[in-house]
């Protein structure tokens, strides 16, 4: 954990990418939505994202981001890995850049790591996600995508 709490590690930066501006979101994250609370962020490959889905959830294929509780106890509430290339997809699919895309899977991972699951909790995580992304001023997240 870095002293500004949150922390975003990038296995490789593109030239083109502005890592400050996702550094700053996730304390953004931090103080807003996980009130106060710190997270790690690893920005990968989709190599890195299909070992860590086969290794901790049995599915053999990448994903674009992963969700990881630390054990108890923990001073932080956990991490996320993002594939770097999932995210540029899904940017360019649905027009914006990639540092926003990443500001998006990063919300999603980030509410996981509070303890929702858009799987079982009856819509509770997408109303949560939809009123952050508001007031964040983040596109389309990734439930709403899901279901249209």
């Amino acid at each position: 954990m870095s002293p500004e709490g949150s922390t975003v590690t990038f296995r490789r930066t593109p030239p083109d990418f502005h890592r400050r501006t996702v550094e700053r979101f996730a304390r953004r994250l931090q103080k807003e939505v996980a009130k106060g609370r710190p997270f790690h962020c690893l920005i990968t490959g989709d190599a890195d994202l299909r070992r860590l889905n086969l290794q901790f959830r049995g599915l053999d294929y990448p994903t674009d981001v992963l969700s990881f509780p630390p054990a108890p106890p923990a001073t932080h509430l956990g991490d996320l890995a993002i594939s770097l290339a999932r995210a540029r997809a899904q940017a360019r699919d649905f027009g914006h850049g990639l540092e926003h895309e990443i500001q998006i899977l990063m919300l999603h991972g980030l509410l996981h790591l509070m303890g929702m699951d858009h799987e079982t909790d009856s819509g509770g995580m997408a109303r949560a996600e939809k009123r952050w992304r508001t007031r964040l001023g983040l596109a389309t997240g990734l439930i709403e995508r899901a279901r249209s």
